[in-house]
């Protein structure tokens, strides 16, 4: 299996990093391919603008969803993010690495979506959920933050995680086509014990290990198409 890991956090010391390594270490071990785009480390740029572009298709009205179909049927790209497409078409699995800012991911991770999830591969036209542009891949989230597990849920004070992850992993992942695979959370990390990080990461190992037994997220499945709506192009 081929898995590519997105790394976003600017501290290689951080715990967000060391289940970024421990990740590969145990999916290295299994045989299987690892690939790391550490985005901080490569000084990843997150702003889409028509810098992305060789040439615009539209130059009279700029609409960036458009000039990624155009650029990516004429390999038009910008090189940085060609190089990450690439990645991804070579990975089964992708996971994103992170730490929950603000109900979300961090902007520089953000930006790597909005640049490299380009329309007419990832989505567009009928491309979506089950039809979506990387289906048959799977996906995931492991990611960290502060709160304590107990302030998640319907009744809890921060409310579900599920719904602060729903943009991500419905509205991105799964929109995308990807196969959505139950999320890794490390609660409250910047306020406990190594020896509790230590007891996370054996739990990450156990996870990591028994992936391929993890029960998919359901999302929508599209049966048949409204006729109305545009073909592929």
């Amino acid at each position: 299996m081929n898995i590519l890991i997105v790394h976003a956090h600017p501290e290689s010391k951080s715990f967000t990093t060391a289940l970024k390594d421990k990740a590969q270490c145990v999916f290295e071990e299994q045989g299987h391919s690892v690939e790391v785009s550490d985005l901080y480390a490569m000084n990843f740029n997150p702003i889409a603008s028509q810098n992305d572009f060789a040439n615009l298709n539209q130059p009279e009205y700029f609409n960036y969803a458009l000039e990624q179909r155009h650029a990516y049927k004429q390999n038009s790209l910008a090189p940085d993010i060609q190089v990450e497409i690439e990645k991804i078409k070579r990975a089964d699995l992708l996971i994103f690495s992170f730490p929950l800012y603000w109900t979300s991911v961090p902007a520089i991770l953000k930006g790597w979506i909005d640049r490299v999830f380009v329309s007419g591969l990832f989505y567009g036209g009928k491309r979506f959920y089950n039809h979506g542009g990387m289906a048959g891949k799977k996906a995931m989230l492991c990611f960290t933050l502060g709160g304590r597990d107990y302030m998640f849920g319907e009744n809890a004070i921060h409310g579900s995680i599920a719904e602060y992850l729903s943009p991500i992993q419905r509205g991105t992942l799964a929109y995308a086509g990807f196969e959505v695979l139950p999320p890794f959370i490390a609660y409250h990390v910047p306020y406990i014990s190594n020896e509790d990080r230590q007891n996370i990461l054996i739990n990450f190992e156990a996870y990591l290990n028994d992936l391929q037994n993890l029960e998919p997220l359901t999302f929508p499945l599209i049966e048949n198409f409204d006729e109305k709506m545009r073909p592929l192009p």
